[in-house]
């Protein structure tokens, strides 16, 4: 950490426009605060937050391989062939050979997946909405604004 606040200029420091500390922490707690109300809420769909994020990836396109999907969403590969694997057992999602080369596995979402997905959204909209109670819509716009360019900025 003091690597990170020596490399930022005294007058920034000194001027207050960024933060000493705390930051990370509060991130951090708020996203395994998020993940466990998921967690809860998917409990009865036999669904674990990563899992959710597996599919949605899957759904939205950002990665069709176990390689692809720990790329888009910084996940263990280790970690990853065993959620895919669990995916699998349960029938929602598939590995399917890639026509071009063989070599390569690609990863699709089954019927059963497809159908369950829109109810699995739902219940992550409900939990998201939970931590957003009382925000204004054009607060909830400018938070995601901003997580928006804290992640561009890395």
């Amino acid at each position: 950490m003091s690597t990170t606040t020596t490399s930022i200029p005294q007058s920034e420091r000194a001027a207050g426009t960024v933060p000493r500390h705390g930051m990370i922490k509060l991130v951090n707690r708020l996203r395994v605060e998020m993940i466990d109300a998921l967690d809860r809420k998917l409990a009865d769909y036999d669904i674990s937050a990563p899992q959710l994020i597996v599919l949605s990836s899957l759904a939205n396109g950002e990665g069709t391989s176990a390689a692809g999907l720990c790329k888009s969403i910084s996940y263990d590969p280790g970690a990853m062939t065993r959620m895919i694997d669990r995916l699998e057992q349960r029938g929602l999602i598939r590995r399917v050979r890639d026509t071009g080369d063989r070599r390569l596995t690609n990863l699709q979402m089954t019927d059963e997946g497809k159908r369950l997905y829109p109810r699995l959204l739902a219940v992550k909209d409900e939990v998201q909405a939970q931590f957003l109670r009382g925000f204004s819509k054009e607060e909830i716009q400018m938070l995601e604004g901003l997580l928006n360019r804290m992640v561009a900025n890395r």
